[in-house]
């Protein structure tokens, strides 16, 4: 079983490590908290049974993995090495294996950290993670039009504007229309 409480990757300001059980009541307040910057784009897991369900087909489904970008430090008790309080995460869905080696990412940012630079970090720890560590070959980022955040993020992360897909994910009770963004282990 892999040590969850070591991080997987460090930057200045940030840890990046794998979801645990243990994190539901901190992740789920920190949801809560943070609605009005989701909606209407995402909606992670506000409750504990949600939580469990969510971070189980993280923690032990195939086909995706999923990361918590931390704070550095803190006062998680934890100690410093495994950061702080729980600024966002990065999942990679939709793993393909093979000649495609590609993966979905998926991110979020807690309200608390929002504006700060944390989750730039973070995603460019993650991506940096799936092609050195993961060894996939491309990796994309399916954005909603609308949501500026996330598109500014995919841009300053490096990733680049693919086409658009209409009716692309079922989200909030209808088909909605994605942009493709993605970035390739060569560039």
């Amino acid at each position: 079983m892999p040590d969850t409480t070591r991080p997987l990757a460090e930057g200045p300001h940030t840890v990046i490590r794998p979801y645990t059980y243990a994190d539901g009541p901190e992740f789920t307040a920190r949801a809560r908290e943070s609605r009005e910057l989701h909606s209407p784009w995402l909606f992670p897991p506000t409750t504990d049974k949600a939580y469990q369900a969510y971070a189980g087909a993280l923690i032990e489904g195939r086909g995706r993995v999923g990361f918590l970008v931390c704070e550095r430090g803190g006062e998680r008790g934890r100690g410093s090495t495994t950061g702080g309080a729980i600024a966002g995460f990065v999942n990679i869905n939709n793993i393909v294996e093979g000649a495609f080696l590609c993966g979905a990412l998926g991110y979020g940012a807690f309200a608390h950290a929002a504006g700060r630079g944390l989750m730039s970090e973070g995603v460019g720890l993650v991506t940096r993670y799936a092609f050195d560590v993961l060894k996939l070959h491309r990796l994309e980022i399916n954005v909603q039009p609308g949501n500026t955040a996330s598109i500014a993020l995919a841009r300053r992360c490096g990733y680049r504007l693919e086409g658009f897909s209409p009716d692309f994910l079922h989200i909030d009770g209808a088909w909605r229309d994605h942009e493709r963004w993605a970035l390739t282990a060569t560039e």
